[in-house]
């Protein structure tokens, strides 16, 4: 299942106007094995998950339709990320030959190579992403 949200963030100006945030949202799913390097326990071997990633933008101008982006053009963006993940052994897959594939550095990676597929894009930026092992288990990575 997949969600679509946006929802204003809205801040009191100095002369009492309300200059506008708006943050957009999607959620993709990838599947994919890894096994922690240098962890004691269950997750030292090779396993599997399930992964849920959300990836959040901003910007504080709307285009003429009224978007910050087409969710569309963003759930593309975020595919070709996870792309290179989905059904792989995530150790093996670069920077996590070198780096352990954790859920928080799977969230960095995320967001640093979403940050490079927005950089074009005037006044839209990355503001978070959330990679999900299960249900109950969420890193979270911002700037």
């Amino acid at each position: 299942m997949e969600f679509l949200f946006i929802f204003p963030l809205c801040k009191r100006g100095v002369k009492g106007d309300f200059p506008m945030k708006y943050f957009v949202y999607v959620e993709r799913k990838f599947s994919a094995a890894h096994a922690l390097r240098g962890y004691k326990g269950k997750c030292e071997r090779l396993h599997g998950h399930n992964w849920t990633v959300r990836v959040s933008i901003t910007g504080k101008k709307l285009d003429k339709a009224g978007m910050i982006m087409d969710f569309t053009e963003l759930r593309s963006m975020a595919d070709d990320v996870l792309a290179k993940l989905d059904h792989c052994y995530i150790n093996e897959v670069p920077p996590f030959d070198k780096q352990n594939p954790t859920a928080e550095l799977i969230a960095a990676h995320v967001f640093n190579q979403m940050k490079k597929k927005l950089k074009m894009r005037r006044g839209v930026a990355v503001h978070q992403v959330r990679v999900w092992e299960s249900d109950a288990s969420c890193a979270i990575v911002c700037e």
